[in-house]
């Protein structure tokens, strides 16, 4: 994190920001479907929005980020999840040890996503959740590479196709998209409300991949 975390942090209270990552947390919940009480691991959790979140929907949280200062942070802003300094391609956790894992927008800064991928699959029970920059959208177009994106790699749903096809047991897919424009105006808004869970070019592009029945 080149920020302080307090600053980084601010963003989520802004307009944009509250707007946009409310989208992404109702998302990522969706897509996780687990009930209350189940343990959870967010992987590369930074400051810890959602694992925030995460906690509000009443599941049991451990938060996994290579910045202490960010861990530090999130340890005084909200107590409610376990925080532990390590590395995503090496979890420090045992087979299954998570009912799901989460990574929201940590993996585009991982320079071999199929090694973490495989790494939190490995620790999950039921339901591995990311959510991905979305090169297909026009967020790419107009900030792909700029500002808080420098640095970051945009992702696509084949790719993680290609990815998920090393897993073993093989997973279940399902993918949706949101923040259709890159704004958070009225316009952006109305569009999202309309059109958000029917077109697949959002910027943000969240991939839940289950476990088979039996598996």
């Amino acid at each position: 994190m080149n920020r302080a975390p307090a600053d980084y942090h601010a963003w989520y209270g802004t307009p944009r920001g509250a707007w946009m990552a409310d989208q992404e947390r109702r998302l990522i919940l969706d897509l996780l479907a687990l009930p209350p009480g189940e343990r959870v691991l967010d992987v590369g959790c930074g400051t810890g929005y959602f694992s925030s979140a995460l906690a509000d929907a009443g599941l049991g949280v451990t938060g996994l980020d290579t910045d202490m200062a960010a861990l530090d942070f999130l340890a005084r802003r909200d107590g409610r999840s376990l925080l532990i300094k390590g590395q995503a391609a090496t979890l420090p956790f045992a087979n299954g040890a998570f009912a799901g894992v989460v990574a929201i927008t940590s993996l585009c800064f991982c320079t071999n996503p199929m090694l973490v991928l495989s790494e939190m699959w490995r620790v999950s029970q039921r339901v591995v959740v990311l959510g991905l920059l979305h090169r297909h959208s026009l967020l790419y177009l107009t900030k792909g590479g700029r500002g808080g994106y420098a640095g970051a790699r945009w992702d696509t749903l084949e790719e993680v196709r290609a990815w998920a096809h090393e897993l073993t047991p093989a997973p279940d897919i399902l993918a949706r998209c949101a923040l259709l424009l890159p704004t958070a105006g009225p316009v952006a808004r109305g569009i999202e409300q309309r059109f958000g869970k029917l077109l697949p070019i959002g910027g943000f592009l969240a991939v839940a991949l289950r476990r088979p029945s039996g598996a």
